[in-house]
C-alpha cells in the first residue's frame, strides 16, 4: 500500500506538438512559449513536476528540461538518459549540470528502447536485440551512479561487456543527495530484473487495478530474489503510473470530452497505428494494444472510469481516467491502495487540461490524501 504522504503527481510537456484531438497532425507547434505555457500551468495547478518525452519526433528533452527549469520556479522536470544513444558519463555529467543549475529540480527517466526503427534510425546497434539493451543499461547505471558518487574522488573505473572506463568522473557534483531519483520503465522480465537492481521509481503505464498489482507482485518479488542472492540488505522501490486524464464536472461531460479526442481521426489510420504498435519488442505497448483489442465491445471501458480508447492512435501510456473529480479521485486513491506512490498525467490539449484538472481534480485528491494522512498519523499516536 503506497503512503498517502509521499505521493507525489507529474503533468506532461508536448515537445511534438499536440490540440484537441489525435489522429491528425498536431493543431498547435511546440513552440518555446507553449511549452512555457504548460509547464507554468502545471505548476500553478500543483503537479511537482513535469515528463519531457524522448523518440520520435520529439524535441530533445534535455533543452526542454533546461528551458522549462528556468521558466518555472518549483517544478521539476523529468528528463531521458537513453542507453545506446549517448555515453553513461556524458550523461551522468549533463544530469549533474541540470541539477545544479535548476538548483536541485531534475528527475532522471531511464528509457531503454522505443520502436525498432527508431533505434536504428539512431545508429543503435543493438536495435533489435531487446534482452541485450537491457544488459547495456544495467552496465550504464552501473557507470552514471559510480561517477556520481562523491566517494571516488580519483575517478570511476568499471570495465564490463558494452563500457570500458577509467578515472571516469563528473563534474559539476550534484546538488540532490545522494543523486536524482531514476525513474525507471520496462514490463519484461529482463526490464524488471534492471528495475529491481538499481532503479529508485518502477514506471508503469495504466492498466486495470489488477493488472498494476501484478506487476507490483511480480516486482516485489524480484527485490526479494535479488537480496538473496546477493545477501544485501532488500531494497525499497516506489511505482509510477503514467496516464490519460479527462476530468469534468459531470461524467457524462467526462466521456464526451474523452471521445471528443478522437472524433477527428481517420479509421483508416486508426487501422495503420493499430499496425505499427504491434511491430514493437516492447512489453509494456502489447500489453496496452491487448487492452484495447480486449474491450472494443465494451467501448474501451477496461475498468471503473479506465478507458483504453486512444490506444489505437496513440503509442505509449494512452490509457485514461475519465470521470468526475470525485471518480477520478477514487480511481486514484485504489492504485494508491495497490502501491502507486507517482502519478504522470496528460491530456489533450495540455494547456487546459492541466488547468482544468488544477481546478476541478488536484484540489479534491489531494484534500483526500492529506485526511488520509492525518487518520493515518491520529492512528500511529493512540
Amino acid at each position: 500500500m503506497g503512503s498517502a504522504d509521499q505521493v507525489e503527481f507529474g503533468w506532461f510537456i508536448p515537445t511534438t506538438g499536440d490540440g484537441p484531438y489525435i489522429g491528425i497532425p498536431p493543431q498547435r507547434e511546440a513552440t518555446q512559449q507553449y511549452m512555457t505555457e504548460v509547464a507554468q500551468a502545471a505548476e500553478r495547478a500543483g503537479y511537482e513536476f513535469v515528463l519531457i518525452p524522448t523518440g520520435g519526433d520529439c524535441l530533445d528533452a534535455w533543452v526542454v528540461g533546461s528551458w522549462v527549469a528556468a521558466r518555472t520556479e518549483k517544478l521539476k522536470a523529468l528528463v531521458a538518459m537513453r542507453p545506446g544513444l549517448m555515453s553513461p558519463v556524458l550523461a551522468a555529467r549533463m544530469a549533474a549540470t541540470l541539477d545544479r543549475v535548476s538548483e536541485g529540480r531534475v528527475l532522471v527517466n531511464v528509457v531503454t528502447g522505443h520502436y525498432p526503427a527508431d533505434l536504428q534510425a539512431t545508429g543503435d546497434p543493438l536495435s533489435l536485440s531487446h534482452d541485450e539493451r537491457y544488459e547495456r543499461t544495467r552496465e550504464f547505471l552501473h557507470v552514471v551512479k559510480g561517477v556520481w558518487d562523491p566517494e571516488t574522488p580519483g575517478g570511476f573505473d568499471y570495465k564490463g561487456r558494452y563500457y570500458d572506463i577509467q578515472g571516469g568522473q563528473s563534474r559539476p557534483p550534484l546538488v540532490t543527495a545522494p543523486y536524482p531519483p531514476l525513474y525507471f520503465g520496462g514490463s519484461s522480465v529482463s526490464g524488471k530484473k534492471v528495475a529491481a537492481e538499481l532503479a529508485d521509481v518502477y514506471l508503469m503505464w495504466a492498466e486495470p487495478l489488477e493488472w498494476i498489482g501484478g506487476q507490483i507482485s511480480e516486482m516485489e518479488g524480484y527485490l526479494d530474489e535479488r537480496s538473496r542472492e546477493t545477501g544485501e540488505a532488500r531494497r525499497t522501490l516506489r511505482y509510477g503510473l503514467r496516464a490519460q486524464l479527462v476530468v469534468r464536472e459531470t461524467e457524462e461531460e467526462a466521456w464526451k470530452a474523452a471521445w471528443n479526442i478522437l472524433s477527428q481521426a481517420d479509421p483508416a489510420l486508426l487501422s495503420s497505428r493499430e499496425k505499427l504498435h504491434s511491430r514493437t519488442d516492447a512489453t509494456n505497448q502489447k500489453r496496452q494494444m491487448d487492452l484495447w483489442n480486449e474491450s472494443r465491445d465494451n467501448d474501451y471501458v477496461i475498468g471503473p472510469n479506465l478507458w483504453s480508447g486512444l490506444s489505437a492512435v496513440r503509442g505509449g501510456g494512452a490509457v485514461a481516467f475519465v470521470g468526475t473529480p470525485d471518480q477520478v479521485s477514487d480511481r486514484l486513491l485504489e492504485f494508491v491502495d495497490a502501491g502507486v506512490t507517482s502519478f504522470i498525467l496528460s491530456g489533450y490539449p495540455h494547456l487546459e487540461e492541466a488547468e482544468i484538472s488544477g481546478r476541478l481534480l488536484m484540489p479534491v485528491v489531494k484534500r483526500k490524501l492529506a485526511e488520509r494522512a492525518a487518520a493515518g498519523a491520529k492512528t500511529q499516536t493512540t
